[in-house]
């Protein structure tokens, strides 16, 4: 099956971004649509962003609007997650998710991002 590999996540300070990676393992991917997702220590996964893959159409959580950036490379089959202006309240495990056409969900292995001063 398939195979997720993030990357990117590390420690910034407030104000800062960070750029995360998430790159599949198939040779031909065709996802109905790839996310970000993120899990905060003692709290549930939460979305935070995803596009379909065919048309490039975005969603982002009301969180993140205007600060996020979710982007993606199809020919490399990867998708991007641009963060800027992160907060203490965006340190969580981000989790890369992909949805196929026919219901299954893959995920990530999770990176780091800690927000702090």
């Amino acid at each position: 099956q398939v195979q997720l590999v993030e990357s990117g996540g590390g420690l910034v300070q407030p104000g800062g971004s960070l750029r995360l990676s998430c790159s599949a393992s198939a040779r031909t991917y065709s996802p109905a649509g790839m996310g970000w997702f993120r899990q905060a220590p003692g709290k549930e996964r939460e979305f935070v962003a995803s596009i379909r893959w065919s048309g490039g159409t975005t969603y982002y959580a009301d969180s993140v609007k205007g600060r996020f950036t979710i982007s993606r490379h199809r020919t490399q089959n990867t998708v991007y997650l641009q963060m800027n202006s992160l907060q203490p309240e965006d340190t969580a495990v981000y989790y890369c998710n992909s949805r196929a056409h026919y219901g299954a969900d893959f995920w990530g292995q999770g990176t780091q991002v800690t927000v702090s001063s």
